[in-house]
């Protein structure tokens, strides 16, 4: 097996760019999805310390909160198990691109694969995202809609 030279690395070295970008890309989504389980974590907690403490009258709405933070966070959580699926796919794509050019082997349907298993994660982890944004709004509704009625 010959080593590889700084002159047939370039190439390699610049296709590999495209699936790092991608997992600077989707660092940053998942930093701002862990920020958001953040949050649905404390208001659990909170909605938690509320229903200990409500009457009977306020106990079910804050039951019905209750519920809809714990389904929100099912969704985060598939959201980001999905986003870092996509990453580890992409990072084994760029490990797939190196291993093909060392061994001088093609991995073109492995590299195939990869990238379109990396592109349909984040887009069900993007679906996901958009989904809990519309469910949290549905829930802010309730709580406006709640707070009306007192």
């Amino acid at each position: 097996m010959d080593s590889p030279t700084s002159g047939s690395l370039v190439p390699i070295i610049q296709i590999s760019t495209t699936p790092v970008i991608l997992i600077s890309g989707m660092g940053l989504l998942l930093l701002t999805m862990t920020n958001r389980m953040g949050r649905i974590i404390d208001r659990t907690r909170l909605y938690a310390t509320q229903l200990k403490q409500a009457n009977p009258a306020e106990r079910q709405q804050v039951e019905i909160q209750l519920a809809l933070t714990w389904q929100r966070a099912k969704i985060v959580r598939f959201a980001l198990t999905a986003t870092t699926a996509s990453m580890l796919m992409s990072a084994g794509l760029v490990i797939v691109i190196f291993a093909g050019a060392l061994l001088h082997r093609d991995f073109g349907e492995l590299m195939l694969v990869l990238f379109a298993g990396a592109m349909l994660l984040l887009v069900a982890a993007l679906m996901a995202f958009l989904r809990d944004i519309f469910q949290s709004l549905s829930a802010l509704h309730l709580e406006v809609e709640q707070t009306r009625e007192k």
